[in-house]
């Protein structure tokens, strides 16, 4: 477990640390008092505000679908308080973007043979409208394993709401901090048995074999029909924006950001492939900010050889690369321009990644951007848009031990004293004799070390800290998902179907039915 020391371990010192880290307003010792007219005046508000919803029935002209990998709830929660706290107040009050929607809806996330589900079949159940089996993309639950062959049959591809897009004229698009061959963007516009089947090298000899494409190939394969931007030719996606520059590049060909190092494909530079019939490639932030989204034609952009940079390290990165925000007003300002309208896959998938390393600061300012990427959408479209805000699954993230309120979300716990009702003037301790922090993993990294199980001291410990790893329960390399329901935020054209606890899929049919599209199993 990565550790800092600080000069001590009061509620005061661990408010000061988390203002200096976050270079944020330092956190009052208490918050403002609120009387309890201030919560009826809270709680009669949001209720009004209710009574005034009318659905809106109209057919959506587009579609973004916002996508927090591994954003359970506990997430959202945390997240809503730190980025209040980052505003300077207590954060329990506070509301991120999408949390304002007027429309909510739990998701089951189990899927055809998981309990508790990986990203692959998740997000194929979100775009396809069928739950699959893990590691699957696209592909119907009856392939079981890396199976290309069965995968190849036409009756096992799971047609995506992508797919449909193009195939009606809309213009699409998909942006993500993970790699755009990782499995939530490929699951839109990929058919894989196996999501880590990203370039060629990475092809079972069967595979091979049968020469079944690899994700990156597919993207620049994918082709339902033919249109012009600008003058220059569209085939399948206008925009694509993320990381995984090494699965577009062989072997032989030089990183443009870091020319000792190559890409990891056997053959076909689909960088090359993708400039030479007229659309753009950019890789750090000068391309980016070049980019006129009212005249480019497909743009291709690929800013990490793998996953981007998590937020909190984006101001660190050699070349510099847009944030979450910044690619999302482009995708949507370019996907704009089509009169037929557009659907839009953003990903936050590094929410994920930092969970899975048990590192809750990097998972929680992810969030943050995604809110901030939400609110950006939601002020660049009108009211003919679908804005959906979910997650393809949760994580073992838990949030616990009574800490008073405005508590700094990733310090150690302070509870209220039973005498006065005030703050504590130290962390509240374990029965073992040590503090511990309200914010912690069942599992992962993080875990107790040492033969006889005790927990390090965190006394002397910063746990704001950026590396800082929370403790978990059950010592494992990487941080597991969690098999909890998800939710799903909605507003715009058809967002009132999403109510009550729904199966994942569900998400699907709200898409096609708001687009009007046909969907499997009979007519809309």
């Amino acid at each position: 477990m990565k550790s800092f020391p600080t000069r001590r371990p009061g509620r005061r010192a661990l408010a000061a640390v988390l203002g200096s880290i976050l270079a944020l307003p330092v956190l009052a010792q208490t918050p403002v008092p609120e009387t309890k007219e201030t919560f009826f005046a809270r709680g009669r508000a949001e209720v009004d505000a209710n009574a005034r919803l009318k659905p809106n029935r109209r057919k959506a002209k587009n579609v973004i679908l916002f996508l927090g990998d591994g954003m359970g709830v506990t997430t959202v929660t945390a997240a809503r308080i730190l980025e209040g706290q980052m505003r300077g107040r207590s954060g329990e009050e506070n509301d991120l973007s999408f949390e304002k929607f007027p429309y909510l809806a739990h998701s089951k996330t189990y899927q055809a043979n998981q309990q508790t589900p990986d990203s692959a079949p998740t997000m194929t159940s979100i775009v396809t409208g069928s739950k699959a089996n893990d590691g699957t993309l696209s592909i119907a639950p009856n392939v079981h394993g890396p199976d290309p062959v069965a995968a190849a049959k036409p009756e096992n591809r799971l047609t995506t709401i992508l797919e449909q897009a193009e195939q009606h004229g809309l213009w699409t698009g998909v942006v993500s901090t993970a790699r755009i061959t990782h499995a939530t963007p490929a699951a839109c516009y990929a058919h894989a048995p196996y999501r880590d089947w990203e370039a060629d090298s990475e092809l079972s000899p069967q595979a091979v074999a049968v020469d079944y494409p690899d994700i990156a190939r597919q993207l620049l394969d994918f082709k339902i029909r033919e249109t012009k931007m600008n003058g220059k030719p569209s085939r399948g996606l206008e925009v694509a924006m993320g990381g995984g520059r090494s699965k577009f590049l062989t072997t032989a060909d030089a990183d443009p950001e870091d020319a000792g190092k190559t890409g990891d494909r056997k053959s076909r530079n689909l960088v090359d492939e993708w400039t030479s019939r007229g659309g753009t490639f950019i890789y750090d932030q000068k391309g980016f900010d070049a980019i006129d989204p009212a005249t480019t034609g497909p743009v291709l952009g690929l800013f990490e050889r793998s996953h981007m940079e998590f937020e909190l390290d984006r101001a660190k990165d050699t070349a510099g690369e847009p944030s979450l925000t910044q690619m999302t007003e482009k995708a949507i300002r370019i996907l704009k321009r089509n009169p037929k309208g557009f659907f839009l896959m953003v990903e936050a998938g590094r929410i994920d990644h930092a969970h899975h390393g048990g590192n809750a600061k990097r998972a929680l300012t992810d969030a943050v951007e995604l809110s901030r990427a939400v609110q950006r959408a939601t002020e660049l479209v009108g009211d003919d848009t679908l804005i959906i805000v979910t997650a393809d699954h949760s994580h073992t993230f838990t949030m616990s031990g009574y800490p008073t309120r405005g508590n700094p979300i990733l310090g150690l716990v302070v509870t209220n004293d039973d005498q006065t009702g005030l703050p504590a003037t130290e962390p509240s301790k374990g029965k073992d004799g040590k503090p511990y922090t309200t914010l912690g993993y069942a599992n992962g990294p993080g875990a107790v070390p040492g033969e006889r199980g005790e927990r390090p001291d965190l006394s002397k410990v910063d746990t704001t800290a950026d590396g800082f790893l929370q403790q978990s329960l059950v010592p494992l390399g990487s941080e597991t998902h969690g098999g909890e329901d998800v939710a799903i935020y909605a507003r715009g054209p058809q967002a009132y179907l999403f109510q009550g606890t729904m199966e994942e899929n569900a998400t699907y049919f709200v898409m096609a039915r708001a687009l009007g599209f046909d969907a499997p199993g009979g007519k809309r």
